[in-house]
């Protein structure tokens, strides 16, 4: 237990609790977003049954940039707990 501080023990933690928040929080505003996506992509596939296949790649192309914010967050939790934790 040579060199061990409390400083450095609570600094880890908050590193980690902010890793957690950052990937907790963060991906709750896209998970949200793809249920929303989701539903008006049925909701309009179900008015304009003709035009399903366009509207399932729109739907595709706005789910991937709906995710890149989740796949943020989740660089950030890493890069805190690699470079800090």
């Amino acid at each position: 237990m040579k060199g061990l501080r409390v400083e450095d023990s609570y600094a880890k933690a908050a590193v980690y609790i902010g890793a957690a928040l950052a990937m907790g929080l963060g991906s709750v505003g896209p998970a949200l977003g793809q249920g929303l996506i989701g539903m008006k992509a049925c909701e309009s596939i179900g008015k304009h049954p003709e035009s399903a296949s366009n509207i399932k790649t729109t739907m595709i192309m706005a789910l991937s940039l709906v995710e890149t914010s989740a796949i943020y967050c989740f660089i950030v939790s890493l890069i805190l707990m690699v470079k800090f934790g």
